[in-house]
């Protein structure tokens, strides 16, 4: 499953001319394309869909959703170790 999912911009820096953030998304930090909204810097939320930063979001709002994405399972789904997964998977 492919979900769109808030997160906290750690830094934003340029990279090959595209501007790119470090997220972090409760515990989890990855490099996300931030060309959509040129105006985001460090320390504001976003909702980040395949890679990319699509809209601006408010603290309070992103942690309850990644509140309920963990109480699902669905971070570990989208951010956990596939190996890991596949492995459970096969054993259930």
């Amino acid at each position: 499953m492919c979900l769109a999912v808030p997160g906290k911009v750690l830094e934003i820096k340029e990279r090959d001319g595209t501007r790119m953030a470090t997220v972090d998304f409760g515990g989890v930090a990855k490099d996300v394309c931030c060309e959509y909204l040129p105006d985001l810097q460090p320390g504001e939320y976003a909702i980040v869909h395949v890679g990319f930063a699509l809209q601006r979001l408010d603290e309070e709002s992103a942690r309850q959703t990644l509140a309920l994405f963990e109480e699902l399972g669905l971070l570990e789904e989208e951010f956990g170790d596939p190996w890991e997964l596949a492995a459970r998977e096969a054993a259930q």
